[in-house]
């Protein structure tokens, strides 16, 4: 799984920082959480491609939306037929559908908006489901948890043929897929060869939110959960009164849902060439280097949990 930070500003971009936007690619999927203002010249940037099927916004704020008529157009210049869905807080597919259209066009290609309530799935594509939550922000607001389903087992080869006297072959498919398989008078069950269901990854993304218990338990063993982080300790009473959340609070929500990694995002402009005072203060709470604040163009390596391999972190050109 390979998450690109394509926009980590708060309301207002700088000339580092973009606007609200994470794409997302899992096994050729390609999937976008919110889309503010320059997604798509982002998306020419760090070469992600366009082929996205799916745009989840958290709400309806500009930050995290105005990128939107722009990449549906370019979209459509570039001759799309395939269907787009776009998710989106209950009780604002009318908005969604004027934001667009803004020159009073339609796409040429299908577009879906899909509105979701905490609880709801929004996509289920059979190995993932992304499954909307509650969040707490000034609108109507939802995070989204993408939620892989546990896979097989690992299948112990070395014990199917040298003590069961199995062959390669289409018995080991069967096994491996949960059936038994008769094999010279006798019945091998799947167990005997094949290891426990092995966990998927989770991937989490709040949006704008104070912390809430809804990310809490979204967030629970999440391989990578990315949390507002607006603002430093020293606007904590700021945070409040907007609805964000300090580096801090975002830490202490990863601490408690027992996330692995912690991104900090939506960084408040009065914090330009000090984001490293927001990854200290989110350090302090969420031990050594498992929290970070990516700048734009950054993209994670998210390995399954059992993987050999390490999370891994590059800045692109």
């Amino acid at each position: 799984m390979r998450v690109t930070f394509l926009g980590t500003s708060g309301a207002v971009p700088t000339t580092a920082r973009s606007t609200s936007a994470l794409l997302v690619e899992r096994e050729g999927d390609r999937l976008l959480f919110d889309c503010g203002e320059g997604t798509q010249r982002q998306m020419m940037r760090f070469s992600t491609g366009f082929d996205v099927g799916h745009v989840f916004l958290t709400h309806l704020h500009g930050d995290h939306v105005l990128g939107l008529p722009g990449l549906t157009q370019t979209f459509d210049f570039n001759d799309r037929e395939r269907a787009l869905a776009v998710h989106a807080p209950a009780g604002t597919r009318s908005r969604v559908e004027r934001l667009l259209a803004p020159t009073g066009n339609a796409p040429s290609y299908p577009v879906r908006v899909n509105q979701v309530e905490p609880g709801d799935v929004a996509l289920a594509a059979g190995e993932y489901e992304v499954r909307a939550f509650g969040v707490n922000h000034r609108t109507d607001a939802v995070g989204y948890a993408l939620v892989e389903a546990e896979r097989r087992g690992r299948f112990d080869r070395e014990k199917a043929e040298e003590e069961l006297g199995l062959a390669p072959g289409p018995k080991y498919s069967k096994l491996h897929r949960g059936e038994p398989v008769e094999h010279e008078g006798r019945t091998i069950e799947p167990e005997s060869v094949v290891g426990p269901p092995r966990p998927g990854r989770r991937l989490v993304y709040t949006g704008d939110t104070r912390p809430v218990e809804g990310t809490v338990r979204a967030a629970e063993d999440a391989d990578l959960l990315v949390h507002d982080a607006t603002f430093a300790d020293d606007r904590a009473d700021r945070a409040r009164k907007t609805a964000h959340a300090t580096a801090s609070e975002a830490a202490e929500v990863a601490n408690r849902a027992g996330a692995t990694r912690l991104a900090l995002t939506h960084i408040s402009t009065r914090y330009a060439g000090q984001a490293d005072r927001l990854s200290a203060e989110a350090r302090e709470v969420f031990e050594g280097e498992r929290a970070f604040l990516p700048d734009d163009g950054v993209q994670a390596e998210v390995p399954f949990p059992d993987a050999d391999r390490e999370f891994t972190l590059e800045q692109l050109p």
